[in-house]
């Protein structure tokens, strides 16, 4: 931003030139993949990757910074998975490429990605993405010096993808057809374009060492986390895919009957915008479903800079779908949320309970806007709904956090919870003690002394105190019979 836009965010919108003054001054950048230190694992110090780094920041404005901030060679397998798939799916999506023509590089993409001087030239002009195939050697370079388990695991994944990538341009070029019909489609093609991305990266955490063995076999969560962001996309994305005759709504929600439209482009047509508001509303509710397994995947990672990895996109996606939802400029133009807003969720998406609270206050910001009108009205609350019930499970509001280290946590005195854990808590400790005398008693030998058990978890029982009193007794008793001795027999030995 320049200083004149600066200036102008201070007039207009003073919070938010706050809340970027802070991002800017005091987010403080993890890692610096050009600095000498960095190169072993960045790849820096080599053309090839110094070229992959500046066609991931080409390809992807919004997952570059945070790939970059992942440590170790992690960062670089990623940049390499991600550029991958980017060329597999800009060849799916380039309409100028005969579908005779695009069936065998696609079905075969995973082996070309490892053929050494590979690249594609026969891209259309107009695709944005076109240079990175241009390129495409670069890529091939250096997935070939990765680690072979992190590449086994990228080619695996972009067979599968390239696959299903494959099946549907050839169903799309033999039967005209230009709709996903219903939404179980949808959600097949979804998941081959970033479901997929979500269990490939779940396998190289977990092949890194950086996270549990067993996140790789997490599948259905993994897939959720790429469903959601994926979706996403398509919903805000509606009148840019929809001017560039890409339509990925599925038929089965917008050809409905009481909506009414039997064109996708029909929706921004002037007089139709009630039922363009329902029609986003129920793709909004769909892609709803998956918050809660986005929220259970956050929650296993334990690795930071892969936790923020994955965190700061999710808290994206909700906002956007916040941002969506009720809001008709959607249909006009691509809606973006605002700077401030992303530096704000950047700061906070540290940790799986702000992530969580997150979560929460935009989907009670979604159930506000929601009206009864909305034949999606019921269904949209129960979606909300199981977001609140997820944080009070897992993050129940009425404790709360210590403010300094090392400080229990609190509990608010005015929700009735806290007063039943408060009882549970003295029913906890009754039947400790209980446990405890009813011990005590069992080991009592025959002649009722009882052995003594100290433990590190019951301290010093009574008894030794008990039993070094009695010899403390014993002791002055010997010694003070003693000297009476010596005073009785002085006395009658003296004259």
């Amino acid at each position: 931003m320049g200083a004149v836009a600066w200036l102008t965010l201070l007039v207009t919108h003073p919070l938010e030139f706050r809340t970027l003054l802070q991002f800017w001054l005091f987010h403080e950048q993890k890692r610096d993949i050009t600095a000498m230190k960095e190169h072993a694992s960045s790849g820096w110090d080599r053309e090839s990757m110094r070229r992959c780094w500046e066609f991931l920041d080409m390809t992807s404005r919004s997952f570059s910074a945070v790939i970059k901030e992942v440590e170790g060679d992690l960062a670089r397998t990623i940049c390499m998975f991600y550029l991958v798939l980017r060329g597999l799916d800009t060849i799916e999506d380039d309409m100028t490429i005969p579908d005779d023509v695009k069936q065998p590089i696609l079905r075969s993409f995973h082996k070309l990605t490892v053929t050494p001087g590979w690249t594609f030239n026969d891209s259309g002009e107009n695709e944005k993405d076109r240079q990175l195939l241009v390129e495409y050697d670069k890529v091939v370079a250096e997935v070939n010096l990765l680690d072979s388990e992190y590449r086994s695991i990228i080619l695996d994944i972009a067979e599968k993808m390239e696959t299903g990538m494959a099946d549907f341009a050839h169903r799309t070029a033999s039967t005209g057809m230009t709709y996903i019909e219903k939404v179980e489609d949808y959600d097949l093609y979804c998941h081959y374009v970033a479901g997929l991305v979500g269990e490939g990266l779940s396998r190289l955490f977990a092949a890194s060492k950086k996270e549990v063995h067993w996140l790789a076999t997490q599948l259905e969560i993994s897939n959720s986390m790429g469903l959601l962001l994926q979706k996403t996309n398509i919903i805000r994305d509606y009148r840019e895919d929809t001017n560039d005759k890409r339509f990925f709504w599925p038929k089965e929600i917008w050809g409905k009957k009481e909506y009414g439209f039997r064109e996708m482009k029909d929706m921004y047509a002037p007089g139709n915008e009630q039922n363009a508001q329902w029609v986003q509303s129920e793709m909004i509710l769909d892609a709803m479903r998956h918050l809660t397994d986005a929220l259970d995947y956050l929650r296993l990672l334990k690795n930071q800079s892969i936790f923020t990895f994955c965190a700061i996109p999710a808290t994206m996606a909700i906002a956007t779908l916040e941002l969506c939802f009720m809001n008709p400029a959607m249909f006009k133009r691509n809606i973006k949320i605002r700077k401030a807003e992303a530096a704000s969720l950047i700061m906070r998406s540290t940790n799986p309970r702000d992530v969580a609270e997150i979560f929460r206050t935009y989907t009670r910001k979604i159930h506000a806007k929601a009206v009864p009108e909305d034949p999606n009205f019921l269904r949209i609350s129960v979606a909300c709904g199981k977001v609140e019930q997820w944080c009070e499970h897992n993050f129940p509001s009425f404790v709360r956090l210590p403010t300094a280290s090392g400080n229990p946590p609190t509990f608010n005195p005015e929700d009735a919870r806290t007063s039943i854990l408060r009882k549970e808590q003295k029913i906890d400790q009754t039947i400790t003690h209980r446990k405890r005398v009813a011990q005590l008693e069992e080991k009592q030998t025959g002649n009722g002394r009882v052995e003594v058990a100290a433990t590190s978890q019951d301290g010093v029982p009574w008894e030794i105190f008990a039993i070094v009193g009695g010899v403390f007794a014993i002791i002055l008793a010997v010694i003070g019979a003693v000297v009476w001795a010596i005073i009785k027999f002085s006395d009658e030995s003296s004259p």
